[in-house]
């Protein structure tokens, strides 16, 4: 770690969030959020991370509907929609209006559909709860990642047209570029204009089946530094440990690395991290949805 008066950048983050901060940390494990796919398992991209494995995991609309009929209600306090994109990086969630409004008579939700145009984004002002939206700021990373001819400005201007409408929660996720350093630095020099309230850290993860399936995750070390940094960074903002991280002895180094530099908000952390935070006296407040609500 590097030096500065002697700290490192641990010690540092960890006297920022100190300084900024309560003596709380949130732990979410998020049973009450359902997370429901549009599109079932398609998805025209096949972004080189994912594949369309995690649409696997997600419920389909179908499915929704069908629990609800049988419940009388929902059996959940809130929903992720997302979904496979189009061709054109979104998820087309205004085929699926109907359904939307009618579940947000119940539940709380959170957006997830990419790149939408200045017309689909009013679209979601009476739905959504909070938006999260994938920040990427390298044009090389676009391109191989999700096969897409956009630009960080895209990506920027869309943020921006949501942020005018909606709670914006942006997430980056480190080594996207299969497990490389591409563009995370610029990200964050671009957020740190744009007013946000709460930024969400995920580390990536090869997935079998994918492009990307025989790459390996960002060094284990390199993303507790850059943490840190951004820590001391956003010395104002909730940071938050999302839930794509790899899993193993990784997750345990990084989970505890986490609470020792002042992140706010982990979503299921480890054993060991749970641990550390007693030990520092943190008061743990446990959720039970998506971290972005």
């Amino acid at each position: 770690m590097e030096q500065d008066d002697g700290l490192s950048l641990i010690q540092q983050a960890w006297m920022v969030r100190r300084a900024n901060f309560n003596d709380e940390i949130f732990f979410d494990f998020p049973t009450q959020t359902e997370s429901i796919t549009l599109t079932g398992h398609s998805c025209a991209l096949n972004c080189a991370h994912c594949g369309g494995h995690y649409l696997k995991g997600m419920s389909s609309v179908e499915e929704i509907q069908i629990r609800g009929a049988l419940n009388q209600c929902y059996p959940f306090r809130s929903a992720l929609i997302s979904g496979g994109c189009t061709r054109e990086g979104k998820v087309p969630f205004p085929e699926h209006l109907e359904f939307l409004r009618g579940l947000k008579r119940n539940v709380r939700l959170n957006f997830h559909v990419g790149l939408l145009s200045n017309e689909e984004v009013p679209l979601l002002k009476d739905l959504a709860d909070v938006i999260s939206f994938d920040f990427v700021a390298d044009r090389e990373t676009i391109r191989e990642v999700y096969g897409l001819e956009f630009g960080p400005e895209d990506y920027r201007r869309v943020f921006l047209a949501l942020q005018d409408v909606l709670p914006v929660m942006p997430h980056v996720t480190l080594g996207l570029k299969g497990g490389e350093w591409q563009g995370e630095e610029v990200a964050l020099e671009v957020l740190s204009e744009l007013d946000i309230r709460g930024l969400i850290f995920n580390v990536f993860i090869p997935t079998p089946g994918t492009r990307y399936a025989d790459r390996r995750p960002l060094p284990v070390e390199e993303v507790i530094d850059f943490l840190a940094k951004a820590r001391i960074r956003f010395s104002k903002i909730p940071l938050v440990l999302g839930c794509m991280r790899p899993k193993g002895k990784y997750r345990q180094v990084l989970d505890e690395a986490a609470i020792d530099l002042g992140l706010n908000r982990l979503v299921m952390p480890t054993p060991g991290a749970r641990r550390r935070a007693e030990e520092l006296g943190l008061k743990v407040i446990r959720g039970e949805e998506c971290c972005a609500l």
